[in-house]
């Protein structure tokens, strides 16, 4: 069965499905969110600057807050600077952490100032890097890189054997090159260069939005997992739809009720939390979870212009609680 399990050292992937980073979304309270719905075989922190853990302590680790039911978890670091990266990986380890990840795909202009795809751009630096850190620590060491700065500058193979030769434990590859950003379509056939040309697992990353992409994905390429980050946000359902397609051939769509549980009980989960800019976060997902709600742009209008989460929460009731919810949608999505 595709993906089924992934062993990185002694860290096991069950299923081999991995929620991937992303700022601003995967915080510990949409991790364990994800986790519990189901099918996600380890999830990732929001990337954490190496030089303000180094530089601010416990405010810059704020973002590494992780609690038990989220193992198998992994950090994300970035930086330049293979002193400092060696450090944040030092103290990851003492967190409690399972494994620790660099971040070499990271587009925006910030970061690839100081790290992220920018390193692509010089494999020296990048292999001192993956030396320090490997040296740092004792637990699985992993990247997530793209497969280049640019057209002229496809790198992926050259960083995915030098990673291998330091001693990094698995790889991400997002086929796409900084400058593309999440626009174009995916390479996968770079995936697949990669896992033909290194012995440690390869994990696939980019344009998987549905189990069948997921299947494609695994027979093109080969690869040991599949890393899923923006279909998640919209369909966090995914990685449970994943495994049971992977077992039965078939996979659940949710249902009208469905989603008005899902939503409400991310909502009531930021509001336990006591998040800070728990309404802004609920405004911002909002936009996502909304996808398939019948007159979804209603609730989203309504979601906005709330004042404060219990607000949010009381005009997601209504909405759900009025005629126009009656509709549903199909129960099961039959294999292509």
């Amino acid at each position: 069965m595709a993906f089924e399990q992934l062993k990185i050292r002694n860290v096991v992937v069950r299923p081999a499905h991995i929620l991937a980073p992303m700022a601003g979304i995967t915080d510990t309270v949409f991790r364990r969110f994800i986790k519990r719905l189901g099918g996600c075989g380890l999830i990732m922190t929001e990337f954490v600057s190496s030089e303000g853990m180094v530089r601010q302590g416990l405010r810059a680790q704020r973002y590494l807050y992780y609690a038990e039911e989220e193992r198998p978890i992994t950090a994300q670091i970035f930086g330049a600077d293979p002193y400092h990266l060696a450090a944040a990986a030092r103290r990851i380890e003492e967190m409690g952490f399972d494994l620790v990840d660099l971040n070499l795909g990271c587009p925006a202009k910030k970061v690839v100032k100081c790290g992220g795809s920018g390193l692509l751009r010089d494999l020296p630096l990048l292999e001192k890097i993956f030396r320090k850190i490997r040296a740092a620590v004792s637990i699985p060491f992993t990247i997530k890189f793209r497969s280049g700065w640019s057209d002229e500058e496809i790198v992926a193979v050259e960083v995915a054997r030098l990673a291998e030769e330091c001693g990094v434990d698995a790889l991400a590859v997002h086929p796409r090159t900084r400058l593309q950003g999440y626009s174009g379509r995916a390479r996968w056939e770079i995936i697949q260069e990669v896992k033909a040309r290194v012995r440690i697992p390869v994990v696939g990353n980019g344009d998987v939005f549905c189990p069948a992409d997921a299947l494609a994905l695994h027979e093109q390429t080969g690869c040991d997992a599949v890393m899923i980050g923006r279909a998640a946000a919209s369909n966090p359902w995914i990685f449970r739809q994943l495994a049971a397609f992977f077992q039965t051939g078939t996979y659940p769509e949710p249902t009208e009720a469905d989603r008005y549980q899902l939503i409400r009980t991310y909502y009531q989960m930021l509001m336990a939390e006591e998040i800070p800019g728990a309404v802004g976060k609920m405004k911002q997902f909002a936009s996502w979870f909304t996808h398939g709600v019948r007159n979804g742009s209603e609730l989203r209008r309504q979601v906005q212009s709330a004042r404060d989460t219990r607000e949010v929460v009381e005009r997601v009731d209504q909405f759900f609680n009025s005629p126009r919810s009656a509709a549903g949608v199909p129960n099961e999505v039959a294999a292509l």
